[in-house]
C-alpha cells in the first residue's frame, strides 16, 4: 500500500471520530441523535449548504476519501467550531475542551454550583475541588475534564 493513500486513510478515520464526537456533543442522548437525512436537512437549513444524507453517512463512518475545504467549512459552520478542528489536533484538543464545559454548563446545578463558588478563596475552591474529585471517585465517573486553562493569581 502506497504510504500516502495510508495517511490518507488514517486522517479520514480520525476525521470521522471528530465528526462523530461533535454530533454526540450536539445530541448527548443517542435516542434522541437525529438520522443523517435529518442532520443533511439541518445542515442546509443552518449553513445554506445543501449535503446529503448519504455523503454525510459516508464522512462520519470513514468510508468518504475526497473531502473538499468547502466540506470541512460547512461542517465546521454547522457544529460551531473553527474549520482547523478537522486538521488540527491541537485546536480540536482545546475546542473539545471548551465543549465538554458547555455541556457541563447545560445542567442547571453544575451552573448553579459554579455561580456561588465565584468569590471564595484559592483554598475554599480547592476544598471544594477536592470534595468534588472524591464524590466523582465514589461514584466511579472518573476524573473530570479540565479547560487547562490556569486560573487567575489572586493578589495577596
Amino acid at each position: 500500500m502506497d504510504p500516502q493513500q495510508r495517511k490518507d486513510e488514517v486522517a479520514e478515520g480520525v476525521l470521522a471520530e471528530k465528526i462523530n464526537h461533535l454530533l454526540s456533543r450536539l445530541y448527548p442522548e443517542k435516542e434522541s441523535r437525529p438520522g443523517y437525512a435529518k442532520l443533511a436537512g439541518q445542515i442546509r437549513g443552518q449553513t445554506g449548504k445543501a449535503m446529503s444524507a448519504t455523503y454525510l453517512w459516508e464522512l462520519a463512518s470513514g468510508r468518504k476519501r475526497n473531502l473538499t475545504q468547502d466540506t470541512l467549512v460547512t461542517l465546521a459552520e454547522f457544529f460551531g467550531v473553527p474549520a482547523e478542528y478537522f486538521l488540527d489536533d491541537v485546536v480540536a484538543s482545546r475546542v473539545d475542551a471548551q465543549l465538554d464545559l458547555a455541556l457541563a454548563l447545560r445542567n442547571q446545578k453544575v451552573r448553579s454550583i459554579a455561580l456561588r463558588a465565584e468569590g471564595l478563596s484559592d483554598d475554599t475552591l480547592d476544598a471544594l475541588l477536592a470534595m468534588v474529585t472524591e464524590a466523582r471517585r465514589i461514584e466511579r465517573l472518573g476524573p473530570a475534564t479540565d479547560t487547562g486553562e490556569p486560573r487567575p493569581e489572586r493578589d495577596e
